[in-house]
């Protein structure tokens, strides 16, 4: 027992190494094929390891511990894969047979290529409502109707259409496979990043009432008209509901048995999931049961019940889809290229999370890619991970990928030998799987009273990403959605948080004065903080601010100050013209008493002995203003203030562009012209470096006033400007100011 123990404390090691070398080539992988000619032997093996992940984990498989895990996990995810696979076809808008094909192709080559254990890829709902609605646009029934002669009648040739569709649904996978192997390997894996949950789970919300809305036509027995475009699903609900009337019974019957006997199924197998060694294959028994009961009383040719039709047995050779086709799914391809990776990316990191493994973003792109473009060669629609199979593999013991090769080899199975058998299954019941299967998607319409609870921001994002992909279709809702989550994020870092800081006393850390009470202002000092980085959208809000919070509207007074100089130039000009001019009447009065003339003269004021004097009487305002340079530091016109010093706390910063960068030197600038000193505090190094770059710096702004931290500034601020009372007054620890403060707060002088 202790052998068995020790063993398997070495696996669980030996693993741990592993992976962290995984990771590491991992990350030099896809960028380096041009250097390999000049790359070593190790550092060869270690780029195609991070290309074939299977290399790095199949030399190591156990098959004592991993193998009937495995094949057991994967023999319950192959039994789902069945009925989804046809299920979801029809959501596709391709023959039931073509789901089995996405089933089969897609997991053995991610099985190479993938780097997450636990996820099962396949078909998934969303992606084949979306690929859905691509086929019926470019393949509508209209396009297909049978000439007889001269005339075209109302009959369509379901064959031809079919064909074509498929070769749109193989176009549109190809291309979204090669969109996401390239962005793969160029490192863009961050791009699933911009979807956010909120985002996610409305759009797949979404997407569900899509899906149930595609179904109604199956699952009542009508034949409504196909729209496309925005409001589509409007026009369809509308077309359905006005054909309610025509509503086929017998076809209703079958969908509303199927319905109930699915969903008191899976509330059973919920209820004594934990007692059972692996849950109860449901969907496979309905179909099987439906099979049976539409062969032996003959559903369709009795009933007139649609069913699958004709499932060819085999596997088809690949074929090159029509290139013409790739202009009219471009968009299209993108939109399924980034819903299927981010659905897929965050379930691999949930389990990667719960297993304690790494998964890579960037080659999980690449994985992708090559299962959509090689499952497009094989007439494949577009694939992901799907939730419910990969909670199956996890719950039923799955360990690797092999797993995803077991439940393939099942499908195998049946495209080959077992196919024909499902040739008179009634469509009603597939429609049947694909909304029940929905419950878990409708169960996120809660999302809303959550989200009004913790976030409104994410709320709204959540409804506006579900409106818009209900009326505008999944293509465009999806970019409109990230277009308006984009658009939030840009209006709050327009408007973030302004703050003014205060020390935590006894501690140098440096807290907002108006959440918390016990935190003290420096007098003669205005720490600022915003809440977001400064840039171009924010640098005029953000002077605004700093004038609203330290109380000194600058603007105003630099104009006021402006006037006054140019109020008191004027003056000073109109005294030297009346000085001139005295001076001249002067000149001319000593003329007069040498020459003796008879001159008239202005009765100008005399003095006590009789003689002509001159007097000038100033303006009322000049005795208070004085000269420009005597104006007081502390009081301009209306304005006074008692500090001089301002802190502009930069740690949230992150970067700064020109704008910003402008306003900053005009921050320095304006507050200088009434003797206030500005500084700069936690300053990252990549924002120094744009701060020197964008001519920040010069005779007047220098590197001195950076600083390292607040407490730094405001150590320097008190011992430049006198700090003996501020600080007894406020009982701090900024009393000792010895050297190595005062190196610490000059340590970007160097850089």
């Amino acid at each position: 027992m202790a052998v068995v123990k020790s063993r398997g404390a070495f696996n669980v090691h030996r693993e741990v190494l592993d992976e962290q070398r995984l990771e590491e080539a991992s990350q030099s992988t896809l960028l380096s094929f041009h250097c390999v000619s000049r790359c070593s032997v190790p550092r060869l093996k270690q780029t195609v390891v991070g290309c074939l992940p299977v290399l790095y984990w199949l030399p190591r498989y156990s098959i004592w511990e991993y193998g009937m895990p495995d094949l057991i996990s994967g023999i319950s995810v192959g039994i789902m894969h069945l009925p989804q696979g046809m299920a979801y076809a029809l959501l596709a808008s391709v023959p039931p047979v073509f789901g089995l094909y996405t089933s089969f192709y897609p997991p053995l080559v991610y099985f190479f290529f993938g780097s997450s254990r636990h996820i099962s890829i396949g078909t998934f709902t969303v992606l084949s409502i979306m690929v859905g609605s691509v086929t019926e646009r470019l393949a509508p029934d209209s396009n297909f109707f049978i000439i007889n002669g001269t005339n075209v009648t109302d009959v369509v040739d379901i064959s031809t259409r079919d064909l074509y569709r498929v070769q749109v649904a193989a176009a549109t996978t190809v291309l979204g496979g090669l969109i996401q192997l390239v962005l793969g390997m160029v490192q863009f894996g961050f791009v699933g990043t911009y979807l956010s949950e909120p985002l996610v789970r409305a759009y797949t919300t979404a997407a569900s009432a899509h899906a149930v809305v595609a179904q109604l036509k199956y699952i009542f027995g009508l034949s409504p008209a196909r729209f496309s475009g925005p409001l589509s699903m409007i026009y369809t609900l509308v077309e359905v509901c006005s054909l309610l009337p025509k509503t086929h019974l017998p076809t209703l019957t079958v969908s509303s048995v199927s319905i109930i006997v699915l969903i008191a199924a899976k509330e059973i197998n919920a209820a004594f999931g934990k007692k059972l060694p692996v849950p109860i294959p449901v969907e496979l028994l309905t179909i099987v049961v439906g099979t049976l009961i539409s062969y032996y009383i003959t559903l369709h040719s009795s009933y007139n019940i649609s069913v699958v039709g004709e499932i060819p047995s085999g596997l088809t050779m690949p074929s090159i889809p029509d290139r013409k086709i790739f202009g009219d799914v471009i968009k299209d391809a993108f939109a399924l290229a980034v819903v299927g990776y981010a659905i897929s990316i965050s379930l691999g990191k949930t389990f990667a999370l719960k297993h304690g493994y790494r998964v890579d973003t960037n080659q999980e792109l690449v994985a992708l890619g090559l299962s959509n473009m090689v499952g497009g060669f094989f007439q494949c629609f577009s694939v992901c991970s799907s939730m419910s199979r990969s909670l199956v593999q996890d719950s039923t013991g799955g360990k690797t990928q092999m797993a995803g090769v077991s439940a393939a080899v099942i499908v195998l199975v049946t495209v080959l030998k077992l196919g024909p058998l499902f040739q008179q299954l009634p469509k009603a019941v597939l429609s049947a799987i694909v909304c029940v299967n929905l419950k878990g998607m409708f169960k996120q319409y809660y999302d809303v009273i959550m989200l009004w609870r913790t976030n409104r921001v994410d709320l709204v994002i959540w409804l506006v990403t579900y409106v818009s992909t209900l009326l505008f279709n999944l293509d465009m809702g999806l970019g409109a959605s990230i277009a308006f989550a984009l658009l939030t994020i840009v209006l709050r870092t327009q408007h973030p948080q302004y703050s003014i800081l205060g020390q935590v006393p006894g501690t140098e850390l440096y807290m907002d004065l108006e959440t918390h009470k016990e935190v003290r202002g420096i007098p003669g000092i205005t720490i600022f903080r915003s809440s977001a980085t400064v840039y171009f959208a924010n640098a005029e809000l953000y002077l605004e601010a700093l004038e609203k919070m330290s109380g000194l509207d600058i603007t105003k007074m630099i104009q006021y100050q402006r006037r006054q100089e140019a109020k008191q130039k004027r003056r000073e000009k109109r005294a030297e013209r009346r000085a001139r001019r005295a001076a001249k009447r002067q000149v001319m009065m000593s003329k007069v008493h040498t020459t003796g003339k008879h001159v008239t003269l202005y009765n100008f004021p005399r003095s006590a002995d009789g003689q002509s004097s001159w007097v000038y009487l100033k303006d009322p305002d000049m005795a208070t203003l004085g000269s420009a340079s005597e104006v007081s530091l502390g009081s301009l016109g209306k304005w006074t203030w008692d500090i001089h010093s301002i802190i502009l706390d930069l740690s949230p910063t992150n970067f700064i562009d020109t704008v910003a960068i402008k306003t900053m030197k005009n921050i320095f600038h304006d507050f200088g012209e009434i003797n206030i000193d500005v500084y700069i505090a936690g300053c990252q190094a990549l924002v120094v470096e744009q701060l020197d770059r964008g001519g920040f710096f010069s005779e007047s702004i220098t590197k001195k006033h950076l600083f390292a931290t607040v407490h730094d500034a405001v150590l320097h601020c008190l011992h430049h400007r006198g700090a003996s009372s501020s600080l007894h007054d406020h009982e701090c620890t900024l009393t000792l100011l010895t050297s190595n403060n005062i190196v610490g707060v000059n340590m970007w002088n160097s850089i």
